[in-house]
C-alpha cells in the first residue's frame, strides 16, 4: 500500500481538532484530519437533551458565529454548529478511520497506519480528547450489561431502580432526568459533598429532592459489588443491599493512554497521570508530535475545556511553522 505523504496529520475531529485544521490551512500547510468516528465524536455520544455550561461565544472556532437560541447552547446545537464550521473552512477530514499505529523513525517523520491507509508526516497533533476511556470502578458485576458508563437519555430507566455512582455534574443531571421519568433514583457519592463545581442551577434542584426523600443519596459511599438484581453499598453505617435494575456510574474519563504509551509519548507518574509535553510549545517527548485540547490535562479533565483550548491550535501551528523555516 503506497503511503499518502502530509506536512501534518491531525488525530482527532473534535473541537480542537478543528481548531488545529483550521490554523493549519490559514499557515499553508498540507494536512489531513483523521477521526476514528463521525465528526466531533464526543459530543455526539454526550446526553441527548445535554445543554453546556459556557455560552455559544465561548465554544465558537474559526471566526464562524455560533448562534444558539438560548444562553447556553444545546448538544444538538453544538453538532450542527462544528458541521457548519468544517464546510465553511472545507476541512480535509476522514471521517470512520481509525490510527491503529505510529511510529518515528529517527530522522524520518512519522508513519501512521490506520485501518484504510498509511501515512508519513513530519508533524502529528494528538487532539483525542478523553471521552472514548470511561473511569471503571473496578469492582465484581462491573462488566454486566446493566451497568452503563455513558448515559443517552431518561426513557430507558422508566419505572426501574437506577444507582447513580458520582457526584458531579453528570451524575446529578442523569438524577434529576432519571427521577422526573418515574426511575426510582439512588446516589452513591464516595465524597461528603457533591463536587464544588456542580452547576449553581441543578445544586439546589438536587438538594431539595434528596432532602425530602425523592432521591436517596448515600455520601461518604462506595458501591462494592453488582449483582444481577442487586448491589451492596459500603456506607459509613454500614454495608447496604438494594434491589437494583441499572447501574449508571458517571465516574468520569481518562485519556486513552494505551495509545499514547504506544506512539512513545511518555506518562508522567503521579496521580495527574499528565502525558510528557512542554507547556509553552505542547510538544511531547517525541518531536515533532504534540498534543492539543483536553488530553494536556492528564486525569485534570477538569484543565481545559474547548473555550479555554482552542488557544493550543494558534501554538502548535505558530511552533510548527518556526520548525519549518528553521530547516
Amino acid at each position: 500500500m503506497e503511503s499518502i505523504k502530509k506536512e501534518l496529520l491531525i488525530i482527532g475531529a473534535g473541537p480542537i481538532g478543528l481548531a488545529c485544521a483550521i490554523a493549519a490551512q490559514k499557515a499553508g500547510l498540507d494536512y489531513i484530519v483523521i477521526e476514528k468516528g463521525v465528526l466531533v465524536n464526543s459530543i455526539f455520544h454526550f446526553p441527548t437533551n445535554m445543554t453546556f455550561f459556557s455560552t455559544s461565544q465561548l465554544l465558537e472556532i474559526g471566526d464562524v458565529p455560533f448562534i444558539a437560541h438560548g444562553d447556553k447552547p444545546t448538544r444538538r446545537e453544538a453538532l450542527e454548529y462544528y458541521r457548519r464550521v468544517a464546510e465553511s473552512w472545507k476541512l480535509n477530514i476522514n471521517l470512520y478511520e481509525a490510527v491503529t499505529d505510529v511510529s518515528s523513525p529517527e530522522g524520518a517523520g512519522h508513519r501512521v497506519e490506520t485501518e484504510k491507509s498509511i501515512y508519513t508526516a513530519d508533524y502529528i497533533i494528538v487532539a483525542t480528547g478523553f471521552y472514548d476511556t470511561p473511569n471503571l470502578m473496578g469492582i465484581p458485576g462491573e462488566e454486566l450489561p446493566k451497568v452503563k458508563h455513558y448515559y443517552d437519555e431518561p426513557h430507558p430507566y422508566v419505572g426501574q431502580k437506577i444507582v447513580v455512582v458520582g457526584g458531579g455534574n453528570s451524575a446529578a443531571d442523569v438524577a434529576i432526568e432519571t427521577y422526573l421519568k418515574g426511575a426510582e433514583v439512588t446516589m452513591v457519592i464516595r465524597e461528603d459533598t457533591f463536587k464544588d463545581s456542580l452547576k449553581y442551577w441543578i445544586r439546589p434542584n438536587l438538594e431539595n429532592r434528596i432532602r425530602e426523600g425523592a432521591i436517596h443519596a448515600y455520601f461518604n459511599s462506595m458501591l462494592r459489588e453488582i449483582r444481577e438484581n442487586e448491589v451492596d453499598i459500603e456506607t459509613p453505617a454500614g454495608p447496604v443491599t438494594l434491589e437494583n435494575d441499572f447501574v449508571l456510574a458517571m465516574t468520569g474519563y481518562k485519556p486513552d493512554y494505551p495509545f499514547l504509551r504506544k506512539i512513545g509519548i511518555h506518562i508522567n507518574e503521579d496521580a495527574l497521570k499528565i502525558p510528557r509535553h512542554d507547556p509553552e510549545t505542547l510538544e511531547t517527548n517525541v518531536s515533532g508530535i504534540f498534543l492539543a485540547g483536553v488530553v494536556n490535562g492528564g486525569m485534570h479533565t477538569g484543565r481545559w475545556f474547548i473555550e479555554t483550548a482552542r488557544i493550543h491550535a494558534d501554538i502548535i501551528i505558530d511552533q510548527i511553522s518556526k520548525k519549518k523555516e528553521a530547516k
